[in-house]
């Protein structure tokens, strides 16, 4: 009973603050506080003719596109050999593939921003972002995708490539439909992730500014908050609908291997 109660407890103090989101969003007043004034659509109206907005709308999907792609790459790349090949010193490689889990996102940013400016000489841009983007969603990828490959059994490559494919050939027709749903749902939390993403973003975005650091800007401004509560608004329906489609394609995946299900990622 006392777990219950903590339990409920914990979700309530972890999602009180988004619910009141919408809340805000759709209140009659520009100052974030009760009582409410009334009801109005008119902050999400404004999204509409926020042409600055929209341009960093744009960077964050086009970042966040190439993020989910090129990080599921690696990470299918890294979860099958952790899981279907055996090489010297492979727990240590794999553990530190992973290190950027547990990395602070303020160590790396900074850390990033001194490689990409003094080191390396580069201008920072989109892809400035989308290569940071790209080390901290790995991590995430290969921990889907180990499932994936694990329930898989390597005699079905194997025989395969005894009735005449290649190996890229035995990949691709065996291996690589069994872990599609996987790889899916890769590349929506990847995408979910760099679309949400702040700190890094703010120290290597340059003069083209993600969504997430185009509404810190518009927090210093207090007649902005109602029109950043319906953007977050939205932001919170759209994660919420792409984890959910994430779950999905992962349990299905996990029927289709014909395994137990012990608990998903989310």
């Amino acid at each position: 009973m006392k777990l219950r109660i903590y339990a409920i407890g914990y979700l309530v103090f972890l999602y009180a603050p988004i619910a009141l989101l919408p809340i805000f969003a759709f209140n009659d007043a520009t100052i974030i506080a009760f009582p409410l004034s009334g009801f109005t659509t008119d902050w999400f109206g404004a999204l509409s003719t926020n042409t600055a907005l929209h341009a960093a709308v744009q960077n964050s999907l086009f970042i966040a596109v190439m993020t989910a792609v090129l990080s599921t790459l690696l990470g299918m790349c890294a979860a099958r050999a952790g899981a279907m090949a055996r090489f010297p010193m492979k727990a240590g490689i794999m553990g530190f593939i992973m290190l950027p889990l547990v990395l602070p996102e303020i160590i790396v940013a900074v850390s990033l921003l001194v490689v990409v400016v003094q080191i390396m000489g580069w201008g920072l841009s989109n892809w400035t972002i989308i290569a940071a983007h790209v080390l901290i969603c790995t991590p995430f990828c290969i921990a889907i995708l180990n499932g994936a490959f694990q329930n898989l059994d390597p005699s079905m490559e194997e025989a395969a490539m005894d009735l005449g494919e290649s190996r890229f050939s035995a990949f691709r027709l065996v291996t690589l439909p069994l872990v599609a749903p996987g790889i899916v749902s890769s590349m929506l939390i990847a995408f979910t992730i760099s679309l949400d993403e702040f700190i890094i973003a703010f120290f290597l975005s340059g003069a083209s500014p993600t969504m997430p650091v185009y509404i810190w800007s518009m927090l210093r401004f207090p007649a902005s908050l109602p029109v950043v509560m319906a953007l977050g608004t939205i932001l919170v329906g759209l994660s919420i609908v792409l984890l959910t489609i994430a779950e999905i394609l992962r349990r299905r995946g996990m029927a289709r291997a014909g395994v137990k299900d012990k608990g998903g990622f989310l």
